[in-house]
């Protein structure tokens, strides 16, 4: 499976390239042949309304010549150098950089592979000489006094940077502040004059099927201008907790990364970022951070040189239809707490594993929103949650902390008492078994852990159908806690007496804490 990469590139020569981008919408005029008119048709009662648009649609633009003309000034290269040591992982480099060499595919044994094999090995050898890496990405200037906007990942671990002006000006540039999460780099230049900058837009108000340019720096091919629309909002790309990324068709390349996403007025609605490829090119599918999470980001960056966010202190995941059918909510929403770190903010609120926050401040949200939310609320500020526990609802006000630089979390409770026995489950499609000091060696599982290990999974079960894997510890069901494997047993007993559908596991692996729903089948017992 292909995944979204950044969109950067080391430069390379390019010998007889040549691209064109045609865009036409011609009208045709279509010859009928005569026929005799039909008699007209009887009236239809209680015919359906038409169709009517939120607003007018825009046509195709004649030309985006004059629109490009203006913005071009503005989009500047970004270039690179880096300091390789003998031994640095180069694979680490996610910019626009040259790849490390690869040995030729020569027939094994020849005498072609031995060469080029000690060649690299002593290029990269302990006793190396450290090497130069160059990479190239883009860049837009957002004030006339040299304030320039880039992705994280094109400066990120760079010696030195310099910044190329559409007229071939070349200056030496100096990071205010760069953010991981965001992968975003603000960026300043000194110039004797005002240089040519652009304005953000209003993100929020674009829609799907809005044109936008894309300008940047694709493959070391500087002042590049590509069209198209925006495909979809609100993509969740897995590339970090805030992702919210503007999907578009507009051709984005390597090299493109930290480039501007233009509407028709000529203001910025997007940074892009990242494109999905399985060969590494454009095939219409590019991300862009939306102005609207990137404006706030970039304005701290350039006044304290990092970023304060809002915390609240939970890891949640999203609530499926099979988990609101677990917990007994009617509609699928909201976020799910599957852990509430200790001293944090929601703790002192009294926030809850199991509990589903489904308003904030009177608004409703998913699991996916609550991140981004509460990153953009300052520290400080208290925000009323809408919570649904043990089937009623509930509100909780809460405290927004700073976010840490590396929350750690909380430690493992120890157990109340030490469980026995083991119990199969061949309804849910996996077998349980008490946490003893064989579990433990067994599965690696810490001192002190709480719950009842899954010993071994049915193939063909609900468990293995949602991920459930030899060596997951099971450490609450329906939000009650469990201790041994019978517990597990009458927890699930109790929910078929309800007529259940489903149960709802809270399971505990190498990447954390998750609630897991299985579909209930008679147990054989």
């Amino acid at each position: 499976m292909s995944l979204p990469v950044p969109v950067s590139h080391r430069p390379f020569a390019a010998v007889g390239l040549a691209v064109s981008l045609s865009l036409s919408a011609a009208g045709a005029a279509w010859a009928q042949p005569a026929m005799v008119a039909p008699p007209p048709a009887p009236p239809q009662a209680d015919a359906a309304p038409a169709i009517r648009l939120p607003a007018p649609g825009r046509g195709t633009p004649d030309s985006f010549a004059d629109l490009a003309a203006r913005l071009l000034p503005a989009v500047v290269n970004v270039s690179t150098t880096e300091t390789v040591k003998p031994g640095d992982d180069d694979g680490e480099q996610d910019g626009d950089g040259e790849d490390a060499p690869q040995i030729p595919n020569f027939p094994e044994g020849s005498p072609f592979e031995k060469f080029f094999h000690d060649f690299m090995s002593h290029q990269n050898g302990p006793e190396a000489a450290p090497r130069k890496m160059q990479a190239l990405g883009s860049g837009f200037i957002i004030d006339a006094s040299g304030i320039v906007v880039t992705n994280n990942h094109v400066i990120r671990h760079a010696d030195q940077i310099t910044v190329t002006l559409q007229d071939n000006t070349v200056l030496k540039a100096k990071v205010l502040g760069h953010d991981d999460r965001t992968d975003l780099a603000v960026l300043k230049v000194e110039t004797p004059h005002p240089l040519p900058a652009v304005a953000f837009g209003d993100s929020d108000h674009a829609r799907v099927g809005d044109w936008v340019l894309a300008i940047g720096n694709p493959f070391g091919l500087s002042g590049t201008v590509t069209a198209g629309i925006i495909s979809s909002r609100g993509r969740n790309i897995e590339q970090g907790p805030y992702d919210d990324f503007i999907q578009t068709d507009a051709p984005i390349n390597k090299g493109n990364s930290g480039g501007p996403l233009f509407d028709m007025q000529g203001q910025v609605i997007g940074i892009n970022t990242a494109i999905y490829s399985p060969s590494g090119g454009s095939i219409g599918i590019g991300f862009s951070i939306p102005s609207a999470e990137a404006r706030g980001i970039i304005d701290q960056l350039r006044r304290t040189g990092k970023v304060s966010r809002g915390w609240i202190g939970v890891r949640i995941q999203d609530v499926t239809q099979d988990i609101a059918d677990g917990l007994g909510l009617k509609a699928a929403h909201g976020a799910l707490i599957a852990g509430v770190e200790a001293k944090g903010p929601a703790a002192a609120a009294k926030l809850q594993v199991g509990d589903v926050i489904q308003t904030l401040n009177g608004k409703e949200i998913d699991g996916r929103a609550l991140p981004r939310l509460m990153a953009d609320t300052a520290p400080g500020q208290v925000v009323k949650l809408g919570v649904w526990r043990h089937g009623q609802a509930v509100t909780a006000s809460v405290t927004v902390g700073a976010l840490p630089e590396d929350p750690k979390e909380a430690p493992a409770p120890k157990p109340d008492a030490k469980a026995q026995g083991s119990v199969q489950l061949q309804g849910l499609g996996l077998t349980v078994g008490a946490i003893d000091d064989v579990a433990r060696q067994k599965f690696n599982l810490v001192e002190g852990q709480k719950g009842v290990v899954v010993t071994s999974v049915a193939q063909d079960g609900s468990a293995a159908d949602h991920g459930l894997r030899p060596g997951d510890v099971i450490t609450q069901v329906q939000q009650a806690e469990v201790a041994t494997p019978a517990d597990l047993r009458r927890l699930v007993e109790a929910a078929r007496a309800k007529h259940r559908r489903s149960i709802l596991l809270l399971v505990q692996n190498g990447d954390g804490l998750r609630w897991v729903p299985l579909q209930l089948a008679d147990d054989a017992k």
